[in-house]
């Protein structure tokens, strides 16, 4: 996150956002912009391209819920959504939309920074995750990808699956290409052979 963090407050009511503003204002150098209108929510975010969002919605239902976390990007920046009110279907669809933050019992001033810094915390913690597992997944793929090809110079070559591998290693260096890439040009082609 950049030294000042630029903030989009989601809030129809005028006096509402003044106090987010003023809170957050209290406690930091931000950049704060509010949005009064849900409509074209979306566009409007990502024009902007806040670090963070945060939403104050006084009486939520599932729908609108999930509309205004999904329009706020909570896979592209830290969300904290302010309620009055919620329920255990509400609190689900806050999770399951991606919300870094869900407060029940409206938004108060003094909460605002504590709550803000435990929704960048968690968003940066959950993104880690995510990375890691797409690395894990594709280390998965790769390793599938290389088991199938040593298989396929097994059969084809009457090779060990050492002399297999030592195949592709070769072949990789000799033509400047990943070891991977050699691999799925070969299960490629079996594939189109058989």
């Amino acid at each position: 996150m950049p030294s000042r963090l630029s903030i989009i407050v989601v809030e129809k009511d005028r006096d509402r956002a003044m106090q987010i503003v003023d809170s957050l204002n209290s406690s930091g150098d931000y950049d704060i912009s509010v949005i009064a209108e849900e409509s074209g929510l979306s566009r409007r975010i990502a024009q902007r391209d806040p670090d963070v969002v945060l939403i104050d919605m006084t009486d939520p239902s599932r729908d609108a819920l999930e509309e205004l976390a999904l329009a706020s990007g909570p896979m592209d920046r830290p969300v904290a959504m302010f309620v009055d009110r919620s329920d255990d279907a509400l609190t689900k669809a806050a999770i399951e939309a991606g919300l870094s933050a869900y407060v029940v019992d409206g938004m108060r001033a003094d909460r605002i920074k504590p709550i803000l810094d435990a929704a960048i915390t968690r968003f940066h913690m959950f993104q880690r995750m995510r990375t890691e597992l797409e690395a894990t997944k594709l280390a998965l793929e790769e390793r599938k990808t290389l088991d199938r090809a040593k298989g396929i110079l097994m059969k084809a070559r009457g090779v060990s699956e050492d002399e297999a591998y030592a195949l592709l290693r070769k072949t990789a260096m000799d033509q400047g290409k990943k070891m991977i890439d050699v691999a799925q040009s070969l299960v490629t082609a079996a594939g189109l052979l058989s």
